[in-house]
């Protein structure tokens, strides 16, 4: 089962300058104090990893808060329907009401009635009377009950479909407040994990590998894509004023902090920040054949680390010759750059479409 996917993503997209212009990154032995994947250990890294959980843990609550609201909303319409009849109803109860009352004040009430039984000779004329003062009495007290209970009822469908609608704005406000509040955090970490990052590059010497708690993934194939959710932008063999030759990869747009991936099963043989790559991961895989992940902002493994398809090893970032946050992924026949291949035709050769 292929569990990648793509869904557009409000950033920018970003040009991978490859640096055929600048010098080559440093590899393990260039990297200064800290060999790679035993420094320091950078919490921003791991605070983004986790805020992404949290985000998605928020996103599945504001999901589900959305379809509620939605189920609210419908609930509030339908009260305003039920308060719509009820007006009119009530309004007609009134009119009926009135005319009754108009009737009974015309005729005097009961009066005329009582004393025309009285004066009458025949007595079914009088039972007849006495019927008719009945029916009267009786109309306008089922007309006076009737349009109580329609006023009462009114005022209490008026009172729900109120509180509804304040339940519904609690909620969306309490939704808005809580997506707002990660993206809050989220960006904020994701600059402190760049900054971290920038400076690595600076310096020439990788912070170390960050640990991350990677969710259970259950990839069935042996192929994934290097993220999960993308656009992509720069293509292999395009052409740019920022290249001194031709594109050799293909970047992914993405923000920064975004777990990285293997995209197969092999081996770590290259961990390197400093120069135009900034911090990139090199992984061998059977049949001769490299993957590089550049422009990282921190490393999730070790050199000579075996790894998974879908394995956690970095995280984007914008560090080196880069105009924006996301991912380089280049396809190589040899741990170092200048022997490329086309990255998604090398995927797609192996079941998998980008």
């Amino acid at each position: 089962m292929r569990l990648t996917r793509r869904h557009p993503l409000l950033v920018a997209v970003p040009l991978c300058a490859l640096a055929v212009l600048a010098a080559r990154p440093t590899d393990g032995g260039g990297d200064g104090p800290y060999a790679p994947g035993h420094g320091p250990e950078s919490g921003a890294g791991a605070q983004v990893a986790r805020l992404y959980k949290e985000a998605a843990a928020a996103t599945l609550k504001y999901e589900t808060g959305r379809r509620q609201a939605g189920r609210q909303r419908a609930e509030v319409r339908r009260l305003e329907k039920l308060l719509d009849r009820e007006r009119q109803e009530s309004e007609v109860l009134r009119d009926d009401l009135g005319r009754i009352a108009r009737s009974q004040y015309r005729s005097g009430g009961g009066l005329p009635l009582t004393a025309h039984m009285i004066l009458a000779d025949d007595p079914e004329e009088v039972l007849r009377g006495q019927r008719a003062v009945w029916k009267a009495n009786l109309t306008l007290d089922n007309a006076i009950e009737k349009n109580a209970r329609a006023e009462a009822r009114l005022a209490r469908d008026e009172a729900r479909a109120e509180g509804a609608w304040k339940a519904l704005e609690k909620r969306n406000k309490e939704l808005a407040d809580l997506k707002s509040g990660i993206g809050q955090k989220l960006d904020t970490a994701r600059w402190q994990l760049q900054g971290q990052a920038d400076a690595s590059v600076a310096a020439g010497s990788c912070r170390g590998a960050v640990r991350l708690d990677q969710p259970e993934t259950g990839f069935t194939e042996s192929w994934v894509a290097p993220v999960e959710t993308y656009v992509l932008s720069a293509s292999y063999g395009s052409g740019g004023a920022r290249w001194a030759n031709r594109h050799t990869g293909q970047d992914f747009a993405v923000p920064i902090g975004t777990p990285v991936r293997s995209v197969g099963m092999g081996k770590v043989v290259k961990v390197s920040c400093g120069g135009a790559f900034g911090i990139e991961i090199v992984v061998e895989h059977t049949g001769g054949y490299y993957t590089q992940y550049a422009h990282l902002a921190a490393v999730a493994v070790d050199q000579g680390e075996r790894v998974s398809p879908g394995q956690w090893i970095g995280q984007s970032g914008t560090s080196g010759n880069s105009t924006g946050p996301h991912l380089h992924f280049e396809v190589r026949v040899t741990p170092e750059m200048g022997s490329a291949v086309n990255p998604v035709s090398w995927l797609a050769q192996r079941g998998l479409t980008l």
